[in-house]
């Protein structure tokens, strides 16, 4: 839970330090302005605010791992969803507002996680999970988007190190398979999960793991 919060400040510090200009530049998220991103992180916010609120007393039937829908299609910008958020991106005229709300709904979500137990159950999407594991799930959340967040921005701090160890790790469990030590966390998550293209010689050190790739989370 200490890394949620950790990780989630470091995305909210960054978010808050853009400039409007940067606001107006590409994400790394297909079809998507760094606004359209920070639009998407206030949904996410509120996401995790309304889960950490809905209990279940059922068993879990998902964990950090297993929470993740994992697909081979990364995504276009053209899923109606993707839409919806361009289109409430640009709601907000002025940019100072976006931030505003993102800095808004974004420390409560934090204030939440922080607040709560990791042994209780709550319900998403249909499946029940731990809060333990649903916040680590977010970890990886966290860390990816933050990434999206900086990929044309070479001076935006970018996700603490010690996120992105740990959403490797998530993610080596989540594909089954180790990434070539080679690699730096930074490199297996944008590889891993379709965010940049291996190299020839990165492929050839991929393996039998390269034809599982990318791994695209939803």
């Amino acid at each position: 839970m200490n890394l949620f919060s950790r990780s989630w400040t470091a995305l909210l510090t960054t978010a808050a330090e853009l400039s409007d200009e940067d606001l107006a530049q590409p994400s790394g998220c297909a079809g998507w302005l760094v606004r359209d991103l920070v639009c998407h992180l206030v949904i996410d916010a509120q996401d995790v605010l309304i889960t950490l609120v809905t209990p279940a007393d059922e068993e879990p039937t998902r964990d950090a791992v297993t929470y993740w829908e994992v697909s081979a299609t990364p995504p276009t910008g053209d899923d109606p969803l993707d839409a919806l958020t361009v289109r409430l991106a640009a709601a907000y005229e002025e940019p100072w507002l976006l931030r505003f709300h993102l800095d808004d709904v974004g420390s409560a979500a934090g204030r939440a996680a922080e607040l709560a137990d990791p042994t209780l159950r709550v319900s998403t999407r249909d499946e029940v999970l731990t809060v333990g594991d649903y916040l680590s799930a977010y970890v990886l959340e966290w860390t990816l988007h933050h990434l999206d967040l900086v990929a044309y921005l070479p001076n935006a701090a970018g996700p603490p190190a010690a996120g992105l160890a740990r959403s490797r790790a998530l993610l080596e469990r989540i594909a089954r398979a180790e990434f070539p030590v080679s690699f730096s966390d930074r490199d297996a998550l944008l590889i891993g999960t379709g965010r940049r293209v291996p190299t020839v010689t990165e492929r050839a050190e991929l393996g039998e793991l390269a034809a599982k790739l990318p791994l695209v989370l939803g």
